[in-house]
């Protein structure tokens, strides 16, 4: 089973107290791609400049990614500079170049319009939308959107949202698009506006799916050194989305372990600058993770002999 993902291919330029780098490859579909290629097939669809370094993306293309989505333009690549506080919790935009992604129109090859699963990446609610009309028949469409675009394109938003089935966004996002402070009434107004389900990021804190009949949290994973939070919420896509493309379902108990293999994916993502630590790592890497999160969070209900009023 593979997973079609539209989104930004980049290079980003990082610093933060523990280093920098300049000129990494990002952007949300590279790094939903990183991760979910270790469970399943990727499709991406996305544009890059004249000067993208095609090599880099090598790895991708040996677990299986089909970049034949993937159009070189002439011009500059996407880049994106920032500079993270001390916490890591607040970044600085220093420098957008929006390059030849600024004009990028989504192009779904023929091969990918049968995709079931989608995962629709960062970008104008306008092209995500004409993404699901060029595609045939998905089963399960998951987008991920921003402030820029809750506050400059509203209107198209919301249309969108009642075309997919999960909206990904992180708490203050949720409380900016619903108008509401309170993250569980913000998710049950998204849910009227059309996804069935709606995960809120919290960053290190974990993430949160609300979906009709439950709530189920997925706690962030106790690091020791964190360098780069760059790209970690696409990550969890990935690991979220890769891990239900392969068992090919999403019923309740796969959405809860799928926010496992999210978090996972994403506590993998900020232990080195950009990709680099999704490039190397393995499955069992991931099983293993996995598996500490459950220690995490398993405890015994004692079973009481007395109720004493």
């Amino acid at each position: 089973m593979s997973v079609l993902v539209v989104g930004s291919v980049a290079l980003d330029s990082i610093e933060t107290p523990f280093g920098s780098v300049t000129d990494a490859i990002g952007g949300s579909a590279t790094f939903f791609s990183a991760a979910a290629s270790l469970y399943c097939g990727i499709q991406l669809v996305g544009v890059v400049g004249s000067d993208y370094p095609m090599g880099d993306l090598d790895f991708l293309e040996k677990r299986g990614v089909d970049l034949t989505g993937l159009e070189q333009a002439g011009g500059e690549s996407f880049r994106w500079s920032g500079v993270y506080s001390f916490d890591l919790n607040s970044r600085e935009t220093l420098e957008t170049r929006l390059g030849v992604f600024a004009d990028f129109q989504p192009k779904i090859p023929d091969a990918f319009r049968d995709a079931e699963w989608i995962f629709l990446g960062n970008i104008d609610p306008v092209l995500q939308l004409d993404v699901l009309e060029q595609v045939r028949k998905p089963r399960f469409v998951a987008c991920d959107t921003m402030n820029f675009w809750i506050e400059g394109k509203r209107a198209e938003l919301l249309r969108l949202l009642k075309r997919v089935d999960l909206l990904m966004v992180n708490d203050s996002e949720a409380r900016e698009l619903s108008g509401d402070h309170n993250l569980l009434r913000a998710a049950r107004w998204i849910q009227e506006h059309g996804p069935q389900m709606v995960i809120v990021k919290k960053g290190e804190h974990g993430a949160m799916l609300f979906t009709k009949d439950f709530v189920f949290f997925a706690p962030g994973y106790p690091l020791e050194e964190v360098f780069d939070p760059t790209g970690a919420g696409d990550a969890f896509a990935g690991g979220f989305l890769g891990y239900l493309a392969r068992v090919d379902s999403s019923d309740p108990m796969h959405l809860r372990r799928a926010m496992i293999y999210g978090s996972a994916m994403g506590s993998f993502a900020v232990e080195q600058f950009g990709v680099d630590r999704l490039v190397n790592l393995t499955a069992r890497e991931v099983h293993d993770r996995v598996c500490m999160f459950q220690d995490l969070t398993a405890f015994e209900q004692p079973v009481l002999e007395e109720v004493h009023a």
